[in-house]
């Protein structure tokens, strides 16, 4: 009796699929999405469209689905590796704000589509689809946050750092360069962390005022033990 058959099955259907959305991608950088075809995608992957229309039942929607979910997970899965190795609040920072910057401005397809076919990502960008992004975005960066913050704090200032990724890299400021080590700390020690210590504050007071004792509780929002600023940049003021 075989053994393994099945796995060896899902891993190739996974395979076959993997392959077929970088083939989408490479032709979405190539020719941008309206131009792109199934015939197109097949050629890239080296299969036949029949192939395609197998893996991907829906079509070019179905197909195009699964580049976005994809390249979702491989943002976050980088970010995982370099959020996970910062050992202060700065540095999780720096590390998720620089890390999404270089994945989003290297990205050959996104980089074509917000210059020529800017409608297909704007949308994504506004209002709900906003919304539903920017939580998205939030509850993955929240635990990372979480060493240094309380969760609720956490899930906000991930989506602040992830506002300030979006904005900048939408409308582009000639002193800050987000895949600069040295723009990316500046701005978070010059800003972020600033004002992570003021909603500290102004969560320690309402606390002590909810007692009624004039004495806070111990702080619920920023831990003191552990420092918020990394070490500091060599040649680098602290």
């Amino acid at each position: 009796m075989a053994t393994g058959a099945p796995g060896s099955a899902v891993s190739g259907a996974s395979e076959q699929r993997m392959r077929i959305v970088d083939g989408a991608l490479a032709c979405i950088a190539r020719y941008g999405l309206a131009k792109t075809t199934l015939d197109d995608v097949a050629r890239a992957a080296r299969y036949s469209r029949a192939t395609v229309y197998r893996a991907f039942p829906g079509g070019k929607d179905a197909l195009l689905g699964a580049v976005a979910d994809t390249e979702v997970s491989r943002l976050f899965s980088d970010l995982a590796v370099r959020m996970g190795a910062a050992d202060s609040l700065e540095e999780v920072l720096v590390a998720g704000m620089q890390g999404a910057a270089e994945r989003i401005t290297e990205h050959a397809a996104l980089s074509y589509l917000v210059e020529h076919e800017p409608e297909v990502v704007l949308p994504h960008l506004a209002f709900e689809h906003a919304d539903h992004l920017l939580a998205q975005i939030a509850r993955y960066g929240a635990p990372f946050l979480g060493r240094w913050l309380a969760h609720d704090e956490a899930v906000r200032v991930a989506e602040w750092a992830t506002r300030l990724v979006i904005s900048y890299l939408m409308c582009p400021a000639e002193d800050v360069d987000l895949t600069d080590d040295r723009d990316v700390r500046r701005l978070v020690r010059s800003y972020v962390l600033p004002g992570i210590r003021v909603l500290s504050a102004r969560a320690d007071a309402a606390a002590a005022r909810s007692n009624g004792s004039g004495a806070a509780d111990p702080p619920v929002t920023v831990r003191p033990s552990v420092p918020l600023l990394g070490p500091t940049s060599k040649g680098e003021a602290s």
